[in-house]
């Protein structure tokens, strides 16, 4: 089985890829950079807030899939400053303050001039669980 997940609660894809796609019990969530979808513009304020943003948008696209963020097993983070790790965890924490998923980190460019983007794996449990 596979799916395509489309929200309007998260930004749209900028190319030729989906917001998340479902295959079998689980849902692969694209990078998701700090666009606000309320205002259709980046959020720059501080790395704290690009991060909340984007896994604000995160959230959006597990819950149209049908799962959430405790659900998560596998993020990966891309930061444009590895300097702005441990900011950028503060917020993170909020997200998964309990049994946090498995998790890469890596300096990296994203597009845009943003300074962080995330995407996901998480598990899509059954209509009884």
């Amino acid at each position: 089985m596979r799916r395509v997940v489309v929200t309007d609660k998260a930004p749209r894809p900028a190319g030729p890829y989906s917001q998340a796609i479902v295959a079998g019990d689980f849902v692969y969530v694209a990078g998701q950079g700090p666009t606000d979808v309320a205002t259709g513009h980046v959020v720059r304020d501080s790395i704290q807030a690009e991060t909340r943003q984007v896994l604000m948008n995160l959230q959006a696209i597990l819950e149209a899939a049908g799962t959430s963020m405790a659900n998560v097993v596998k993020c990966n983070v891309y930061l444009a400053n590895r300097y702005d790790f441990a900011a950028m965890n503060e917020v993170y924490r909020e997200f998964f303050p309990v049994d946090p998923p498995a998790r890469t980190t890596v300096e990296s460019h994203p597009p845009a001039d943003i300074r962080v983007e995330i995407d996901c794996v998480a598990y899509l449990p059954s209509a009884g669980e």
